[in-house]
């Protein structure tokens, strides 16, 4: 399965700079795999370590941080020769091994010449929590599920990719019907590896949904295996209550809808811990749309989306009728689903993601986003009955912006706004 990731760790690779690599992100979103595509292709071999299944080898790491002896060590427990640039070493779920991430400290200033990778399912809460993190040591990529454009390579429709990257969009308008339907199947696939596989594979909707609550079984038995004891209650409230937070008319994360009379003070570890596990992301209320976002960001206000738009419908029970069949997925839970979708499609380009909500409330624009030198407002629609007051009422009060409405509608330009497509992200923040 073909993942955009792997062009990110060629420049990696060739980067004369280049330090050890630590791999972030949530639990199946297919960082082992890539890892082991990307040495096959590209290195003479790969000296693959898996810290919870080879608990043996941490003894390697915890000895002493000589990477001479390290390098050999390794070398005779795999039985491969690694040779510096040709051999990618890969320490897989470096979390349960703390000295090995610390060694990456003495890789980048001992060795330099021998390529590292770690990785790890939970190594996000590992990073936040170990005093002895190799900061200005590493260099550092997080890996998301499969956006709409990879789902788009996975069922073979290069095509339609190359119109969204030929900004083809009388053709893209033409063939709306066919986009509209690789959509559908992605909302109720959603990006996860696996999930996709089977799908792929299969065509089996119901081992789609069933792989899907597998996923999610598998990340609350990782609340109870790997948080704090003491949050472990308050982590699933916070994971339960996503949906219906998200189904709100006000999306605002509310924590007096975990439970009466709730508090921030209460709930804010919980959910620093889902977010530094990658389950979740937060996006923060800027009070002002100017640059850059972060002078004007309210941590007071945010709103809570979870990390994949299939297990968000896994989460919710939607129908594989109501998704597949008509538009009840796209309008479903007052759009919840919509904007996570484009939430999604955002994430992995690393760019300022917030909403606006003005204080009363009357006026509340989905995202607010720092493309380069522009802030684009951001109205998500999920039918084609756009009517909305927001977004021109937005940009009445400030001119010198223009609209972005995302939308099941054709291409449109106006002088205000622009609107494209929900089904094609790679034409959303074209200049």
């Amino acid at each position: 399965m073909k993942r955009l990731i792997i062009n990110q760790l060629i420049s990696w690779k060739e980067n004369s700079q280049r330090k050890p690599l630590i791999l972030n992100g949530a639990r199946q979103v297919g960082k082992t795999y890539i890892l082991k595509a990307f040495g096959k292709l590209h290195y003479r071999n790969v000296a693959y370590v898996n810290l919870d299944s080879q608990k043996e080898l941490a003894k390697v790491f915890e000895q002493d941080f000589n990477v001479t002896r390290i390098i050999r060590s390794l070398s005779a427990f795999l039985n491969i020769h690694i040779e510096p640039q040709h051999t990618l070493i890969v320490l897989d779920e470096v979390q349960e091994c703390p000295a090995a991430l610390h060694a990456l400290k003495y890789f980048c200033e001992d060795a330099p010449e021998y390529h590292v990778v770690v990785a790890g399912s939970l190594l996000g809460i590992s990073l936040h929590g170990n005093s002895s993190f190799p900061v200005g040591k590493v260099d550092m990529l997080r890996m998301f599920p499969l956006t709409f454009e990879e789902f788009l390579m996975a069922l073979g429709e290069e095509q339609l990719i190359k119109l969204m990257k030929d900004g083809e969009t009388e053709v893209i308008d033409t063939l709306s019907g066919r986009f509209v339907d690789c959509l559908r199947q992605y909302y109720y696939t959603g990006g996860m590896p696996a999930v996709v596989k089977e799908y792929i594979t299969s065509g089996n909707l119901q081992s789609v949904r069933q792989l899907q609550k597998q996923i999610l079984f598998d990340y609350r038995r990782d609340f109870s295996k790997h948080a704090p004891a003491e949050q472990v209650p308050r982590i699933n409230l916070v994971w339960d209550s996503i949906p219906a937070q998200l189904a709100r008319e006000n999306k605002k994360f509310i924590y007096g809808a975990l439970k009466k009379g709730g508090r921030a003070k209460e709930f804010e570890m919980a959910i620093q811990w889902l977010i530094d596990a990658g389950l979740v992301y937060r996006v923060y209320r800027a009070n002002k749309p100017s640059l850059p976002l972060k002078f004007y960001e309210d941590l007071s206000a945010f709103k809570l989306f979870s990390l994949d738009v299939g297990l968000m419908g896994a989460m919710a029970d939607s129908p594989a009728e109501a998704v597949l069949v008509n538009n009840q997925a796209f309008v479903e839970y007052k759009g919840a689903m919509t904007e996570l979708y484009v939430l999604t499609q955002l994430q992995p380009t690393g760019i300022p993601i917030y909403y606006y909500s003005s204080n009363d409330s009357l006026s509340e624009i989905d995202f607010l986003v720092q493309s380069g030198a522009r802030i684009v407002p951001i109205e998500v629609k999920a039918e084609v009955n756009v009517k909305s007051k927001s977004l021109s009422a937005f940009i009445q009060k400030h001119p010198d912006l223009t609209g972005l409405r995302l939308s099941l509608l054709p291409f449109q330009t106006q002088d205000w706004m622009e609107n494209r497509p929900l089904y094609a992200p790679l034409c959303w923040l074209k200049e």
